[in-house]
């Protein structure tokens, strides 16, 4: 259910050409990585009809994010183009279009707005479109993209991890009955990083839910199997954040994948929060 949903964000559309008799890997196969595929048409069609003659530019902005989030600045110096007004208005309409998400949030150490917006490609179908499907596709267009299972495809745990993150980044307002907000102000809610520095080192957090006194510190982990190396990772993020007087800190686990029994019963987590739980409520 996740693969599928990771690379189709859940798209009415697109959730109808599963075939149900089929895996989700070779749902993913024959929509994708074949000259008839559905889901391998739907891309190019799609984004010429929306921006039509600018479509070639903001396609070039979105292949940038599909490596990784990046400020404006970024952007432009990777594209080499000039930050104006011109590129912000191009970064505004896929924005506004729901292909791409400007995580600013807050600071946790001030409590004031981010200083600088960082892009994330936020539409699941196009991030997978343009990562896995983009780079081959004169080889499928020409059948010529052959393998038996998509779980050949190098890198693909890694894929699909990515994707299940951003799926859950995405439906974040799903995790906030869940994990203890109660009625308080959510004041942020977004990934957050810090780049390290000769005086500090660097930290990221998969998203970072704030409310006036708590920080919640989200860790969303797709595996097999999740063991209590995850509890490490977040403490070593949770030591490297610098907060603000006054505020706590609950550290929260949203994953998929079977759960290590002694993970359950450590209690270092505030919250262990099974995403298929969080998927059944968005839907109901």
């Amino acid at each position: 259910m996740f693969d599928v949903l990771s690379v189709t964000g859940g798209v009415p559309r697109y959730l109808e050409e599963i075939d149900p008799a089929l895996s989700a890997e070779e749902n993913i196969r024959r929509l994708f990585f074949t000259p008839q595929g559905k889901l391998f048409k739907e891309f190019d069609e799609m984004f010429s009809a929306v921006f039509g003659d600018v479509a070639a530019t903001k396609k070039s902005i979105l292949m940038a994010l599909a490596a990784g989030p990046k400020s404006g600045a970024e952007l432009a110096a990777e594209l080499g183009v000039a930050n104006t007004g011109h590129f912000s208005e191009h970064l505004r309409s896929l924005a506004d279009g729901g292909f791409i998400a400007a995580d600013s949030g807050l600071n946790p150490e001030t409590g004031k707005s981010a200083r600088i917006d960082r892009y994330r490609l936020r539409d699941n179908y196009t991030r997978f479109y343009l990562r896995c499907v983009e780079p081959k596709k004169k080889e499928i267009a020409v059948g010529g993209y052959r393998f038996a299972s998509v779980e050949q495809l190098p890198g693909w745990d890694a894929i699909l991890g990515l994707a299940f993150e951003n799926l859950i980044v995405n439906n974040w307002p799903e995790i906030l009955s869940r994990i203890g907000v109660g009625n308080a102000i959510v004041e942020s809610a977004a990934p957050y990083r810090r780049t390290s520095s000769d005086s500090r080192k660097g930290v990221q957090i998969d998203l970072l839910v704030q409310t006036p006194r708590t920080v919640y510190v989200v860790e969303i982990k797709r595996k097999n199997v999740i063991g209590m190396d995850v509890a490490e990772e977040v403490e070593e993020k949770v030591r490297r954040l610098k907060l603000r007087r006054g505020m706590s800190v609950r550290p929260v686990l949203v994953y998929d994948g079977e759960l290590d029994p002694r993970l359950a019963g450590c209690g270092y987590f505030a919250a262990l929060l099974d995403a298929a739980t969080l998927i059944a409520g968005s839907a109901n």
